[in-house]
């Protein structure tokens, strides 16, 4: 069924489809909204049978999903930013412990200081904890992907993050194709745990394990992450055969079969970079021959997919909404792992840290630097470096120096009343 609905309403309702029996989760922007969603349809009756736990912490949340889910439910919870750090422990323990939860990360940036709008840096900080990481272009993605992911996950019987953008994904009201209950069934089947305490059969589950075993232990996690590799454009393609739209899968390229350029991205950026394209490429396509290819997997990363979407292009841009302070670009380190021995020239741009805006403007002359070989090898795109001088001359010249973050305030009003 054709909705007008918000990203978060639409993924709770997905989610309510594949039908959890186990909840949790502590609010926290800018996935509030999924969970409140899925606690009224909770406590409607809705959904059922299904139990949503209030719990007091996201730590909380995470140790009380990996119990229900130890215990044979269907579990599902939430989080973003400080919260996905807030549960790092647990985090880790689900995926070495197997459990196939599903988990909605509505990307957030990570402070201080405090800032509640997108970029992808608590997703990327958790790259190796042994989740399954897929990320939603728009909101049809994102609640397809709640239901590929329930497969996935209890297939593999590994936990799974579906990422999509806080506030320009989950708050945007947009077109959505709600599938029907029985449609969702005939694509989901039941859960059949893999392992599960029983009281009739008892198990210990997350024994301690010493250097004899744990090796193999976190080489199995590896393992399944290669089987995901398959099992992921399989499970994507079944999904579009029988619901008629194609979602999800490793990577999806934008008119690259003639590019000497090709930008690589992640998440809802996609889109702004499809239009940039166009519009450089012209109505008569006799402008820069440049594509754009999604990475919807991020772990398992698609190596040998990048590799082949990749190979006849001149250059690439990699653009991504996170970096790895002191180095550089985080998807960057892997495509060029993906590229290794072509000798393509390649680019990092950073862009979009804390919600700032990633314009059509600012991409077009990025890219124009980029396809006449003029980029730096690292761009933090729409930087202000009057500010970042002043504060660096500030400390230069003083040991109390003062707050960084306020300085940077306080020199942005000073800029503007200048300028103005």
């Amino acid at each position: 069924m054709l909705k007008q609905i918000e990203g978060s309403q639409a993924v709770a309702q997905t989610v309510a489809l594949s039908r959890p029996e186990v909840i949790c989760a502590y609010p926290i922007s800018p996935q509030t909204h999924i969970v409140e969603g899925l606690g009224e349809l909770v406590k409607s009756g809705a959904l059922a049978p299904c139990e949503f736990i209030n719990v007091e912490s996201e730590f909380a949340a995470m140790s009380v999903a990996i119990g229900s889910s130890a215990a044979g439910a269907r579990t599902y919870t939430a989080t973003a930013s400080q919260g996905l750090l807030f549960m790092a422990e647990a985090v880790y323990n689900a995926s070495g412990l197997g459990l196939p939860i599903v988990m909605t990360v509505a990307n957030r940036a990570i402070g201080a200081p405090i800032n509640i709008w997108n970029d992808h840096s608590d997703s990327m900080s958790q790259r190796d904890c042994g989740w399954i990481q897929l990320f939603a272009a728009h909101n049809q993605e994102a609640a397809d992907l709640h239901i590929q992911a329930f497969k996935l996950a209890e297939e593999l019987s590994m936990p799974v993050m579906v990422c999509m953008d806080g506030f320009i994904l989950t708050h945007a009201v947009e077109r959505v194709d709600i599938p029907a209950q029985n449609e969702v069934d005939a694509f989901l089947p039941p859960y059949e745990p893999r392992q599960v305490l029983d009281v009739n059969e008892p198990v210990s589950i997350g024994a301690m394990v010493g250097p004899e075993a744990f090796m193999e232990v976190r080489y199995l996690a590896h393992a399944k992450q290669l089987m995901a590799l398959d099992r992921i454009p399989q499970i994507a393609a079944e999904f579009a055969e029988r619901f008629g739209r194609t979602t999800g899968g490793l990577v999806r390229g934008y008119r690259c079969q003639d590019a000497d350029t090709i930008v690589v991205a992640l998440g809802s950026v996609i889109g702004t970079l499809k239009d940039t394209v166009d519009e450089l490429r012209g109505p008569a396509d006799d402008g820069p021959r440049i594509g754009v290819l999604g990475i919807h997997s991020f772990r398992p990363f698609p190596l040998a997919a990048v590799r082949a979407a990749l190979e006849q292009a001149k250059r690439v841009v990699v653009l991504e909404k996170s970096f790895s302070v002191g180095l550089g670009g985080v998807v960057s380190t892997d495509v060029r792992l993906a590229l290794s021995g072509l000798g393509l020239q390649g680019y990092t741009v950073i862009a979009g840290l804390g919600g700032r805006a990633i314009t059509k403007a600012s991409l077009a002359r990025m890219l124009r630097e980029a396809v006449a070989d003029r980029l730096p090898p690292l761009t933090f795109l729409d930087l202000d470096e009057r500010i970042v001088k002043r504060q660096l001359e500030r400390e230069a010249a003083t040991r109390r120096s003062g707050p960084i973050a306020e300085n940077l305030l306080r020199d942005l009003g000073t800029v503007a009343s200048k300028v103005s």
